[in-house]
């Protein structure tokens, strides 16, 4: 992968489940409501000075929605910060940069 572009999509991982897991409380409290599934599908990456992850998530039985998850260098000490989503989306949307 070059240093600044997207990898490809691949199936989310445990790790990457963590991430979500963590950014959860974070994408409720800016859609003001809750979420019984919040299940990480798949997901890209972008090295940057630490990774963007841009993960597809499922919410319902048919409703997706795509995060913008920054993850800073381990030697920061911080957790993955909620960058940006978009709602809407459905289990065949590309995941792209946003």
């Amino acid at each position: 992968m070059m240093p600044g572009g997207l990898s490809e999509t691949k199936p989310a991982t445990p790790e990457v489940q963590h991430i979500v897991n963590q950014v959860k409380p974070q994408f409720e409290s800016r859609e003001n409501k809750t979420y019984g599934i919040f299940e990480a599908i798949v997901y890209r990456s972008q090295v940057v000075a630490g990774i963007n992850y841009f993960i597809k998530v499922q919410v319902s039985d048919v409703d997706y929605v795509h995060l913008r998850v920054f993850q800073s260098l381990p030697q920061e000490n911080q957790g993955p910060s909620l960058v940006s989503f978009q709602t809407g989306k459905t289990r065949d949307d590309p995941l792209t940069y946003f």
